[in-house]
């Protein structure tokens, strides 16, 4: 990390959870203001970002297999990382401050040996549902009458929520899916429990047969919270840094490919 660069998280992690989130392995919600991390591999699975639009800056993100792109704030970028790739994500202006979410998600088994590739989603093309006292942002996934134009290879659901103060919202959950929740900024109840931005636990929903509705609400004070939700895969996951495949055989091939310069460079 460059001396003055800022860089904060909260980290989620499936493997250090006491509960899945399959089908995410990873969360952090971050902060950062210089170039952070140097260029770094991945494999098996899709290394997602998403910018909150009071971001004051872009993202810069360039990758192996020839993608140059700015992350605007309110956008979305998507890397499937599938065989491996090498890539790096900095703010555009050093010094000022992106405020982000790096998600990781992973890949069906018979989709991580693909090639990689991109999807991108600019601000203006992600859907919002306007209610009385709630606005959401619909970046993957469907909400009532919005679909996010991606059509993304692990299908996920992302929903940016604002409340104002004693504002409720009803939270769909499919039949089979399970779903979490991350509050962002102020306080809100999830199913009645309070929950807030500055603690480390976040309300989980494992998968049920039955389609399920959440309750959330805000209130004292505005707040935002995100959700999380997508099918579970149910499948092995194989961890070796930046690196998560179905089983140790392809992880192993996979940390060989790298070393032998098969993911490209920068």
């Amino acid at each position: 990390m460059d001396k003055g660069a800022v860089f904060r998280a909260f980290t989620l992690r499936g493997d250090e959870a006491s509960w899945p989130i399959d089908p995410f392995l990873g969360v952090d919600h971050a902060w950062i203001s210089g170039p952070t991390f140097p260029p770094h591999p991945h494999a098996g699975f899709s290394a997602v970002s998403y910018l909150f639009s009071d971001s004051d800056t872009n993202i810069a993100n360039r990758d192996s297999y020839g993608d140059k792109s700015l992350i605007l704030p309110g956008g979305l970028h998507w890397t499937a990382a599938g065989r491996g790739v090498v890539h790096e994500e900095v703010p555009a202006e050093n010094g000022k401050t992106v405020h982000m979410l790096q998600i990781f998600v992973n890949l069906p088994a018979e989709r991580q040996s693909d090639a990689p590739f991109a999807l991108k989603l600019l601000p203006q093309e992600v859907p919002v549902v306007q209610m009385p006292g709630v606005k959401v942002r619909v970046p993957l996934g469907a909400f009532q009458e919005a679909c996010s134009p991606l059509k993304p290879p692990t299908e996920v659901n992302l929903f940016d929520i604002e409340l104002e103060e004693g504002s409720e919202l009803l939270l769909p959950i499919a039949a089979g899916h399970s779903a979490f929740l991350m509050p962002i900024f102020g306080t809100v109840t999830i199913e009645g429990q309070a929950f807030s931005s500055d603690e480390t636990g976040v309300p989980a929903f494992p998968g049920q047969p039955e389609p399920r509705v959440i309750t959330v609400k805000s209130p004292k004070g505005g707040a935002k919270v995100v959700l999380f939700s997508g099918k579970p895969l149910e499948q092995p996951i194989y961890w070796m840094g930046p690196m998560a495949t179905c089983s140790e055989k392809t992880l192993a091939a996979s940390v060989d490919a790298y070393r032998r310069g098969e993911f490209g460079s920068l």
